[in-house]
């Protein structure tokens, strides 16, 4: 397993599509670029963890800043290829995302995760983050993104 790394270049972006593209099947390939560069304006950036030349685990994430928090580092998305789950490249990416967070200054490192995915929320309690919050959303159009939260 490659040491996890910020997501840089194009070729490294569209590695990661497979695999961010399981938690995410909305994602289309033919937009993908498009769409990182648009989310890369509000400080969306990836990071991945490598298996020789295979992606197998993905985050995106953004710095924030809330009165309720201060800087935080917010996950939008934490993914591994489900054919290596609980092979520790999940652990590695959060590590790597804590680190980075650190450096960025944040005081938090938050994320939300869907009220049905359970063997995500066991992995987050194992991993040690703690559920500190409800979220609350009301649809205002397609209500199909549910979904795939």
């Amino acid at each position: 397993m490659n040491a996890p790394r910020l997501v840089v270049s194009d070729a490294e972006k569209l590695a990661c599509f497979d695999v961010l593209h399981e938690l995410r099947p909305s994602l289309k390939r033919e937009t993908f670029l498009d769409d990182l560069q648009r989310l890369g304006r509000e400080g969306y950036a990836l990071a991945a963890v490598w298996d020789g030349d295979v992606v197998r685990a993905v985050a995106g994430f953004r710095p924030m800043e809330m009165f309720s928090t201060g800087k935080i580092l917010y996950v939008d998305d934490l993914v591994t290829a489900e054919s290596h789950r609980s092979h520790g490249f999940g652990s590695e990416l959060l590590r790597f995302l804590e680190a980075h967070a650190a450096t960025l200054g944040c005081k938090y490192l938050e994320l939300d995760s869907g009220v049905k995915r359970l063997a995500a929320h066991r992995f987050y309690r194992r991993e040690g983050l703690e559920e500190v919050a409800l979220h609350f959303s009301i649809p205002l159009g397609d209500t199909k993104k549910w979904k795939e939260l």
